[in-house]
């Protein structure tokens, strides 16, 4: 199996409510695919799709219930120390809530995180370990 991640795909309350975040708040680039009942978002490489959670749940053969912490976050990344104060700063105006403010991390950059309209947890990270190349992609080392 070839190392790769394709699509996020999350599991909103509300799709049109989320839609709305991403690409009004946000200003994330709607793709022409999406149709009445998935948003498919196009970020650099990997898409994030947006999928009414009852319905997901139901295509995966899984129960929906449940709360709390998801067990996992995304990242975005950004290309300065000062960005991401700013980008927080942006995500709030846009309706996004703030969880923990920018501050200055025990591994060298610099983060913060918030949630969606669904409680999605996203961390926006400066690190200077991982150098982003021009396409919004981030180098590891090998």
């Amino acid at each position: 199996m070839e190392p790769r991640i394709s699509i996020v795909t999350l599991g909103v309350s509300d799709l049109e409510k989320s839609v709305r975040f991403y690409q009004d708040g946000l200003q994330w680039p709607l793709s022409s695919a999406s149709e009445a009942a998935i948003a498919f978002f196009r970020t650099g490489g990997i898409v994030l799709a947006l999928f009414p959670k009852e319905e997901l749940a139901k295509d995966a053969e899984v129960s929906s219930k449940g709360s709390g912490f998801h067990g996992f976050t995304l990242a975005h990344n950004v290309r300065k120390k000062e960005d991401v104060d700013e980008t927080l700063e942006f995500v709030r105006k846009a309706g996004g809530k703030i969880l923990k403010p920018a501050h200055d991390a025990f591994w060298g950059g610099r983060s913060g995180y918030f949630a969606d309209p669904d409680d999605f947890l996203w961390e926006v990270a400066w690190n200077p370990h991982f150098p982003m190349r021009k396409d919004g992609s981030i180098e590891l080392p090998v």
